[in-house]
C-alpha cells in the first residue's frame, strides 16, 4: 500500500533512517526477487539533524553518491516513512458504495487524526477477512445469526496518513538525487513483505533502529498493532559509552563488533551493561501483547506464535534468548533475504548486513511480491 501515486513495477528500496541510508536494487525475474545490487552509509549517533531527510541537499548528496558506487541500473526507487512519523489505524466502516464508504473513512478519519486532513496525504487499504478455520479453537464460539448479520454490514479499514510537509521533503531529496520517487509507503509493510511475506501466522516484528524501535504484530498479514518506542541501537552505545568511559564513536565501533561486546561478560545471559538499557523494550512489548491477546467477549483467544527481531541491534549477544526467555515464545532473527535470489559467494556478507537491510528489501519488493 502506498501512500501516493499508482503502483508501478519497481526496483530500488530506500530506506533513509537516523543511522544512515540504505539502498536495494532488486530485479523481477520471473515471479522471483534477483539482487542486482546495494549499498549503504552509517551516521554516528550523534550526527545532525537526526531526520537525515530534513537537510534536503545532504541527503539527496548522499543518495546520488550511493546510486553511483552501487552502480545501480534504474532512477525508480520507493521509500519509506519512519513509523513514528506516520498515522495509522484499524477502523471499522459501513459497507456501501465506494463512495459511501470513502466518506465514512474520511469522517472517522478526521475525528482520530489529531491535525486537519487538508496538511495529510491520506490513503485506505480494506482488509479482507481470513478464511474461518474449520477447526476451532475450544475458546472459539459460533457466531449468532445476530452477529452474522451485523458482520455482513460492516468492513474493516486501515487508514494510513503522513503530513504533506514530510511528504514533499523526500521527493525534493529524490529530485535533487536524480531519482524518480515512485512511492512512498510506511516501514511497517516493507517489514512484513521482507520478513513475514505469505505466512499468515500471528507474528510480533520488533525493528530495534538507531533511535527508535518498532513494534507491529501482524495478523495474517494485516498490521492490527503498531507502535513506536524511543529507544534504539543508540540507547545501546550510549550505555557502552557510560560504562567504560569511552567516547561514542569508539562504543559505537565496539558494539557493532560481536566479538568485543561479547568480552563484556564472560557467561551466559544478556550482559549487565544492557539489562537496564532493555528493560523500557521489554516493559513495552508485554504491553503490546496485552493489547492484542486480551479477549473480548464471545471473541476467540488470540495468541502471538513467535517473534522477529530485525534493525541494526538484533545481533546483540543473547537478546534472542532473553526476548525468548522473558516472554516465553519463540524468537528468531529476521532474514530479509529469505526470498531473494543472489550468488552464493554474497551469503557470508548478507548474513552480516542483512538485519539492517529489511526495510529496504521490502521497499524494492514492492512490485515482485
Amino acid at each position: 500500500m502506498g501512500l501516493f501515486g499508482p503502483k508501478k513495477q519497481s526496483y530500488i528500496g530506500v530506506d533513509i533512517g537516523v543511522g544512515g541510508v540504505k539502498m536495494v536494487e532488486l530485479m523481477n525475474e520471473k515471479g522471483r526477487a534477483r539482487l542486482v545490487t546495494y549499498g549503504f552509509s552509517e551516521r554516528l549517533p550523534d550526527a545532525q539533524p537526526a531526520n537525515l531527510v530534513d537537510a534536503t541537499k545532504e541527503c539527496a548528496d548522499l543518495l546520488r553518491m550511493i546510486a553511483k558506487k552501487a552502480r545501480m541500473t534504474t532512477p525508480r526507487g520507493i521509500a519509506s516513512l519512519p513509523i513514528a512519523s506516520v498515522f495509522s489505524s484499524v477502523i471499522t466502516v459501513p459497507k456501501g458504495s465506494e463512495k459511501e464508504m470513502k466518506e465514512s473513512v474520511q469522517w472517522q478519519a478526521r475525528k482520530l487524526i489529531p491535525v486537519p486532513l487538508e496538511e495529510m496525504v491520506l490513503d485506505s487499504k480494506i482488509l479482507t477477512a481470513p478464511e474461518p478455520s474449520k477447526d476451532k479453537l475450544p475458546a472459539e464460539k459460533e457466531k449468532t445469526p445476530e452477529e452474522k448479520k451485523d458482520a455482513a454490514k460492516t468492513a474493516q479499514v486501515l487508514i494510513t496518513g503522513a503530513s504533506k510537509v514530510m511528504v514533499g521533503k523526500y521527493v525534493n531529496a529524490f529530485k535533487m538525487a536524480g531519482l524518480e520517487l515512485v512511492s512512498l509507503e510506511t516501514e511497517t509493510f516493507a517489514l512484513i513483505r521482507s520478513l513475514v511475506g505469505k505466512d499468515r501466522s500471528t507474528t510480533l516484528i520488533v525493528d530495534i533502529g538507531a533511535a527508535r524501535t518498532n513494534i507491529i504484530i501482524v495478523d495474517n498479514g494485516i498490521p492490527f498493532v503498531t507502535r513506536s518506542l524511543d529507544m534504539g541501537g543508540t540507547t545501546f552505545t550510549r550505555a557502552i559509552s557510560r560504562q567504560l568511559a569511552m567516547d561514542v564513536k569508539s562504543a559505537e565501533e565496539m558494539k557493532c563488533d560481536i566479538k568485543s561486546i561479547s568480552t563484556l561478560y564472560p557467561g551466559e545471559g544478556l550482559p549487565k551493561i544492557f539489562e537496564t538499557t532493555v528493560a523500557p523494550l521489554l516493559t513495552e512489548l508485554q504491553y503490546s501483547i496485552s493489547l492484542y491477546t486480551t479477549r473480548t467477549e464471545g471473541q476467540p483467544e488470540k495468541k502471538i506464535e513467535k517473534i522477529i527481531l530485525t534493525g541494526g541491534a538484533a545481533a546483540l549477544p543473547a537478546l534472542i534468548d532473553y526476548f525468548s526467555k522473558q516472554l516465553n515464545m519463540k524468537v528468531y532473527v529476521g532474514d530479509p533475504w529469505g526470498r531473494v535470489v543472489y550468488p552464493d559467494g554474497l551469503r557470508p556478507v548478507l548474513d552480516e548486513i542483512g538485519y539492517r537491510f529489511s526495510v529496504a528489501v521490502g521497499l524494492a519488493m514492492r512490485d515482485i511480491e
